[in-house]
C-alpha cells in the first residue's frame, strides 16, 4: 500500500505545466501523507480480504482503494488544522504553518502570512481530495461494484464535511449556552471521524470483494462504534495526553472551545463551570480548565463511553462470520482503540 502512495506522488499531475510553487506543494503533500498510522488502509484491506476469493486478481484494486482512503484522511486533516488553527501535527508544523513561516520570512506582515498560509493549506487539502477521488475511480472501473465503492467514498467525504460543520457550530456553546448534550457530540463525531475512518473503509473493502449489501452494512456498523470510540479517546488524549507521544498540543481543543464528552460531563460541575467562564472572559487559563475537568471525573467518564462503544463493536463482530485471522486482527484493533497513547 505504501508503494501505491509513493507511486501516486511520483506522478507529476501538471506535467509540463507544473510550476515551482506547485512542485513544493506536491512535495509537502507527500510528507503529509507519510508517518500516519494507516488505520484506514488497514481496515480497507482487512474487509476486502475477509470476502475476496483466494488469489483474487482484484487485489491491486483493493490496494488503490486503501491508498485512496489515506489520501482522503490526509486531505481532511490538512483542512481540519486550518479550521482548528492548529500549528503542530505529528510533532511537525502543519501545512498551513509551513507556508506561514515561508511567507513571514519574506517580510510580509504577520496577519498576511497567517492568512496566506491557511489559504495555501486549503488548496493543498483540495489537491489531496482530488487525488483520493482519482484513485477511487480506478477501482473496478465500469462495473456496478466499482460504482458502489465510489459512492461509499463520496458519501464518507460528505459526511466528514457535515461533521466538521457540526464541530465548528457546537463550539458556540462558549457564547450561547447551553453546552451540547453527549448524544449531540457523539453524532458529530460519527459524522466527522467514524464515517470516513472506520465505517467507509470497512464497507467499501467488503463491497469491492463482492460482499452483499447487508453484510457490508453490518461491518460498517461495527466501524461506526469503533470510530466514535476512537474519537472519544482522541479527545481524551487531546486534553490529557502526552504531547511528545500524540504530536499535538493538549490545550488546542480547550482553546477552541471544542465540545467533547469531557466538557459535556464537566460542565455539570460547579468548579468546571466557573473555570470555563473565567477562561471565556479572559480572567482564567486553559490549564485551570483542564485541571478542573480532571478533578470532575471527566476522563473516567470518557473512558467508560469509549469502552461501551468498543463492546458494541465486539458484539457486532460476533454476529458476522469472519475468517479467524481477520477476526483476530479486528479484535486487536478494538484493544488498540481503547489503549492507545498517541
Amino acid at each position: 500500500m505504501l508503494e501505491e502512495l509513493d507511486r501516486h506522488f511520483t506522478r507529476q499531475p501538471l506535467g509540463d505545466r507544473t510550476t515551482p510553487a506547485f512542485t513544493t506543494l506536491w512535495s509537502r503533500l507527500q510528507d503529509q501523507v507519510r508517518g500516519g498510522k494507516l488505520v484506514r488502509p488497514r481496515l480497507t484491506l482487512l474487509a476486502w480480504s475477509a470476502f475476496a476469493a483466494p488469489d483474487s486478481p482484484e487485489q491491486s484494486d483493493a490496494v488503490r482503494l486503501a491508498a485512496a482512503f489515506e489520501l482522503l484522511h490526509a486531505a481532511l486533516i490538512v483542512h481540519d488544522d486550518v479550521v482548528d488553527r492548529d500549528h503542530i501535527r505529528r510533532g511537525e508544523p502543519t501545512v498551513a504553518e509551513k507556508y506561514r513561516q515561508d511567507i513571514a520570512a519574506t517580510g510580509a506582515p504577520e496577519d498576511e502570512a497567517l492568512h496566506l498560509g491557511r489559504s495555501a493549506a486549503i488548496i493543498a487539502g483540495d489537491v489531496l481530495l482530488t487525488g483520493a477521488f482519482r484513485l477511487v475511480s480506478t477501482c473496478a472501473p465500469g462495473t456496478e461494484r466499482g460504482q458502489a465503492v465510489a459512492a461509499v467514498v463520496f458519501d464518507a467525504a460528505t459526511q466528514a464535511a457535515a461533521g466538521e460543520l457540526e464541530d465548528v457550530l457546537l463550539s458556540l456553546h462558549r457564547f450561547t449556552p447551553p453546552h451540547p448534550e453527549v448524544e449531540q457530540i457523539l453524532t458529530m463525531e460519527r459524522l466527522k471521524t467514524a464515517s470516513y475512518s472506520f465505517e467507509a473503509p470497512l464497507r467499501a473493502g467488503a463491497l469491492l470483494a463482492g460482499a452483499d449489501e447487508q453484510t457490508a452494512e453490518q461491518l460498517a456498523e461495527v466501524g461506526s462504534h469503533l470510530g466514535v470510540a476512537y474519537q472519544v479517546i482522541d479527545d481524551l488524549l487531546g486534553t490529557f495526553g502526552d504531547p511528545s507521544l500524540t504530536g499535538k498540543s493538549t490545550t488546542a481543543d480547550l482553546r477552541e472551545g471544542k465540545a467533547t464528552v469531557l466538557t459535556a460531563h464537566g460542565v455539570g460541575q460547579p468548579e468546571v463551570q466557573r473555570q470555563m467562564l473565567a477562561w471565556a472572559d479572559g480572567s482564567g487559563t486553559v490549564e485551570q480548565v483542564r485541571t478542573a475537568l480532571e478533578h470532575s471525573g471527566a476522563p473516567e467518564q470518557a473512558t467508560r463511553i469509549a469502552t461501551e462503544l468498543v463492546e458494541q463493536a465486539r458484539a457486532g463482530l460476533d454476529r458476522l462470520q469472519l475468517p479467524a485471522g481477520i477476526r483476530a486482527e479486528l479484535d486487536s484493533l478494538c484493544h488498540d482503540v481503547l489503549h492507545r497513547s498517541a
